[in-house]
């Protein structure tokens, strides 16, 4: 039985994954502000509080998954201090106790696709996509990613896993499928979408992969869009010829993901069973 951290426990995905994993044969240890009503080991924190994470002191982490987090729409000041310098803090807590793998919870938006001015590099949208954002959110993300990547030179021991999660929605509401509309900020976002048990499935499948040290990046979406028209009607409306579009125009290819979803399924085995048309 190992010990896994969960941060941001009483959050949307959070109670859920908490539930997940402690019902897979593991000691679950819920830290959050508030409590989730599960009946789990519960530390009040904040993830970003070295005070706060003494309280651990006396446990053996094995693994943490770390999905506490100012979201989307966040100031510039609270993304850095709360997702970068946050995520650091909670990284040397545990690395210093021990923890050798680090499942954290990234975003599509560090691409940048907040502003209406984003276009991508590449497409679908590569894993390692750089960070394009002017807004902030995205930007605290990448600072994430990075601190992730300066721990893993510092030691070559700990297996560190960044999830790029789509946006989230409940189960039980089907997610609209996009048409051909006019451009807006976080416009992927609705054709990346997963569902919760999706996520879910994810963060359980990463935090109880094989150790593997070293530092990973995953896009977490569906291999499919939620595109009620193929996709590159939709985007060539956005974006004109500025971006190449030839792969949604193969046949077979039309309704493919905006991001890539091929590294995720390799490396961990994560394939979305909630798709279109499902």
């Amino acid at each position: 039985m190992s010990t896994i951290l969960i941060t941001g426990a009483s959050g949307f995905v959070g109670k859920s994954l908490s539930s997940n994993i402690a019902k897979n044969n593991h000691r679950v240890i819920c830290m959050s502000r508030k409590h989730n009503g599960l009946d789990l080991p519960w530390v009040r924190g904040e993830f970003s509080s070295f005070e706060d994470l003494r309280q651990l002191d006396k446990e053996q982490i094995d693994a943490v998954v770390h999905l506490a987090a100012v979201t989307g729409g966040c100031l510039e000041r609270d993304g850095v201090l709360v997702n970068a310098e946050g995520t650091r803090c909670l990284m040397r807590y545990l690395m210093d106790r021990g923890c050798k793998k680090f499942v954290m919870a990234s975003s599509i938006a560090l691409v940048g696709l907040q502003s209406t001015k984003f276009r991508p590099v590449k497409l679908p949208i590569p894993d390692e996509h750089p960070c394009l954002d002017r807004d902030g959110y995205g930007f605290s993300k990448y600072l994430m990613e990075e601190i992730t990547r300066y721990y893993c030179l510092q030691n070559e021991a700990i297996d560190v896993i960044n999830l790029r999660l789509a946006a989230v929605c409940p189960d039980k509401n089907s997610i609209p499928l996009q048409n051909v509309s006019p451009l807006s900020p976080w416009c992927l976002c609705g054709l990346t979408a997963i569902t919760l048990a999706d996520a879910v499935n994810a963060f359980t499948l990463a935090a109880e992969s094989k150790y593997k040290p070293g530092l990973r990046i995953m896009n977490t979406v569906a291999s499919k869009s939620w595109s009620a028209v193929p996709v590159a009607e939709i985007l060539a409306n956005w974006w004109g010829n500025e971006i190449d579009l030839s792969h949604f125009k193969k046949p077979g290819h039309e309704f493919d993901s905006v991001y890539s979803a091929e590294r995720i399924k390799q490396e961990i085995g994560f394939a979305a069973k909630d798709l279109p048309g499902n």
